[in-house]
């Protein structure tokens, strides 16, 4: 684990994927094939998000290239913020999708993240991804 400071914030377009986890995989290929953009050319995210009541959810997500891709394409816009993130590198993250929950356990392990925040899995290319949380101190 490390930390790692995001510079600036990045807006995504995002929608819910309601069967968890079977249809993650399914749900990325829908935001390539919409978006024409690779991973590596692209940036795309997946966002686990809790409610107030507890309940979690998981909303697969690409970064907005230029203002106004949300509503050009009919998605939901969400920023993931600026700051201080504890984070893991996951490489070959292909071969290794049935064990990422348990790399965010590792990282709730550690005092230093705000639980509040939403869980940030960023598909950096075909091979790297980090797993993210904000920390307290990165507000």
């Amino acid at each position: 684990m490390e930390i790692y400071n995001l510079a600036n914030s990045i807006n995504v377009f995002e929608f819910e994927v309601t069967s968890f986890p079977e249809g993650i995989s399914e749900a990325f290929k829908k935001l390539v094939k919409l978006t024409s953009d690779d991973v590596g050319t692209r940036s795309y995210f997946g966002i686990v998000k809790t409610a107030e009541e507890g309940k979690s959810g998981y909303y697969a997500a690409a970064e907005e290239k230029e203002p106004g891709e949300a509503e050009k394409f009919g998605y939901d816009k969400f920023t993931i913020e600026k700051g201080e993130y504890l984070i893991a590198r996951v490489a070959s993250w292909r071969t290794k999708t049935s064990s990422i929950k348990d790399v965010f356990q590792e990282l709730f392990k550690d005092s230093r993240i705000d639980k509040k925040m939403p869980c940030v899995e960023w598909y950096q290319n075909e091979d790297q991804m980090l797993c993210m949380i904000k920390t307290t101190g990165g507000r």
